[in-house]
Formats: structure tokens, C-alpha cells, sequence
């Protein structure tokens, strides 16, 4: 699992900063989800190694056009393409009727496999491999927060001792390393799971914005690997973050320390802090780090490579 930004700033895009957009890369699978599409993302992605061919799913949070307004001509792109890669959009009640007057009014082809599903809290998506959740976050208008949890993994299979037992390599290891009993040619019997280490733990990333502090937020990222949390303010102006409902450094810092997460990228800078301002982003981090010290300010092209639990 590897997390890729492809826009950091809230509101709309600066010199350094594009609007809103994650990737979430799958390289077992040869997929890519994204996580919002503000205006630029396409120009975003051709910055990266991501192939729009392998975008099959997008999760937009709400209907705020720094969120949104890349969307159109993502989906108009595949189309024009003729790519036919099957893709599934999901998102708040009124997605739907966005992308389909958009495209009657511009008369733009879309995909004839586009998929759009109206989310509800819980369960959007399941897999075999993955599964995502979301839940209402607390804003302006509804919005929601995304977790992607991956299943657990077997642990790593111990081909030496395979071999010093004299199991022949081929389908007998695949089943072993499922942790299956299995008799081999000479009678012996072999338990899988003696040879296979601690199981793996499934990876998780939890994508919140836009949201002042709320329990949602904790709730769903209870625990996760990642959290990518909003911080468009700075501590000293929440009471700007109140009134347009999101949230500052300290806050973002608060879900992950009370959601006890391993890692913390906050995002969704307000353009008002800058290298010369009054505050500048190393006081946004340095803010963040006090309340929770795993903390990372994600960059635009960022790229994050979602670890093993050990």
C-alpha cells in the first residue's frame, strides 16, 4: 500500500500547492484508488508513475468543489480514451447528479462501466484482499471520512526449513504456507503452520477531511496505520477553524493521538501560511508534533509507503 498526494492545499491550488487529491497505490494488484479529485489531479498523476488506466476506484468525502472539481475531466479522459477500465465512484448524495448533468450539458462521453454508489456509513466496499468503511465527519455540508483496511497476511513461510525436511518445492508450499496439515509422498505428516511465522497484521489508512474534531474521526481511525487528517488551520486560529468548520494542527494532532494511529500526515493547508508569513508551515508541523509526535506534513508528490506491522 503506498500513499501518494497529489494536492495538499485548501481551498484552491498555490505555486507549491494543488488542491485536493490521495492516491492509494495497490502494486500487488496493479490498481490505484484515489481519494478526492480537486481541479489539477490529472496533471498531478502524469507528475507520477500512476497509469490513469489503473484507477479503478474513487472516494470523494463531499461535494466542495476543491474536492471535486477534477472529477469531470478524469472521468471524461478515461472515455475519450476509450480505456473501458471498469470504474467505481463513490461518494455523498448528490455525486450522482453532479456527474450525470455534467456530462449531458457538456456532452461529455463517459465510461460505460462508470459505476456510482451513494454512500451511507459503514461497510461501502468488500473483497477478498480489502475492505473500506466510511462514517459522517463533522462540516459544512456532509462529508465523510474513508478507512481501507487490508485482510491479515499469513507469516513469512520458512523455505530452509522446508527444505531440511525433505519436502519437495511446488503446490505442497502453497498449502503449507496456508497453514493447511499435509501428508507428504513418504507418509509424513507436516502441520503448515509450524513452518509459517506470526501472522501479518492488515495494513489500514484512514483519509478525514473536511472536518472540525469530531468522534467520527476517531472512531474510524481507531487504531490504523496511516491517518491523513485536514489541518487547515493554525492552533492560534481556531477560532476561524469553528466557524467554517475544520479543523487546526491541534486538533488533527488529537484525532490520532486519542485513535492511537502509528502515523500521522496532516494536509489541507489554508494558503494564508507561507515561508514569510507570521506562521509558517514548520510552525503548522511543530504545532502538530507537541500534541502528537508522529506527525508528517504531506507534501505535494509526497509519496508513503504504508509499513508491516513488526
Amino acid at each position: 500500500m503506498q500513499i501518494t498526494f497529489l494536492g495538499t492545499s485548501a481551498g484552491v491550488p498555490t505555486r507549491a500547492r494543488n488542491v485536493s487529491g490521495v492516491a492509494l497505490r495497490l502494486p500487488q494488484r496493479g490498481e490505484t484508488w484515489l481519494f478526492d479529485c480537486g481541479e489539477g489531479t490529472q496533471h498531478q498523476l502524469q507528475r507520477t508513475p500512476i497509469k490513469i488506466s489503473q484507477i479503478t476506484r474513487i472516494f470523494i468525502t463531499h461535494l466542495h468543489g476543491d474536492h471535486l472539481f477534477g472529477l469531470m475531466g478524469l472521468l471524461a479522459t478515461c472515455g475519450l480514451a476509450g480505456q473501458g477500465q471498469e470504474i467505481h465512484l463513490y461518494g455523498p448524495d448528490g455525486l450522482e447528479e453532479y456527474v450525470r448533468v455534467c456530462s449531458r450539458i457538456s456532452r461529455t462521453t463517459l465510461s460505460e462501466t462508470l459505476k456510482i454508489q451513494t454512500v451511507e456509513p459503514g461497510l461501502v466496499h468488500h473483497e477478498e484482499d480489502f475492505s473500506v468503511t466510511c462514517q459522517p465527519l463533522k462540516h459544512r455540508i456532509p462529508s465523510f471520512g474513508y478507512r481501507v483496511t487490508e485482510r491479515d497476511r499469513p507469516g513469512k513461510f520458512d523455505v530452509e526449513r522446508a527444505h531440511a525436511l525433505g519436502i519437495p518445492p511446488g503446490p505442497l508450499y502453497a498449502r503449507l504456507k496456508n497453514g493447511e496439515r499435509v501428508e507428504l509422498p513418504d507418509g509424513r505428516v507436516v502441520e503448515g503452520r509450524e513452518l509459517v511465522g506470526a501472522t501479518l497484521a492488515g495494513r489500514s489508512v484512514v483519509y478525514c477531511t473536511d472536518t472540525i474534531y469530531c468522534r467520527g474521526a476517531v472512531a474510524l481511525s481507531e487504531g490504523a496505520d496511516a491517518l491523513i487528517h485536514e489541518a487547515t488551520f493554525a492552533a492560534e486560529d481556531e477560532p476561524l477553524a469553528v466557524q467554517s468548520m475544520h479543523s487546526t494542527t491541534v486538533m488533527a494532532a488529537r484525532v490520532a493521538s486519542e485513535a492511537r494511529v502509528r502515523q500521522l500526515f496532516i494536509t489541507h493547508f489554508s494558503p494564508r501560511y507561507t515561508p514569510d508569513a507570521q506562521v509558517t508551515p514548520e510552525e503548522l508541523l511543530a504545532q502538530a508534533r507537541a500534541v502528537f509526535p508522529r506527525t508528517d506534513m504531506a507534501r505535494d508528490l509526497m509519496t508513503f509507503e504504508v509499513p508491516w506491522r513488526e
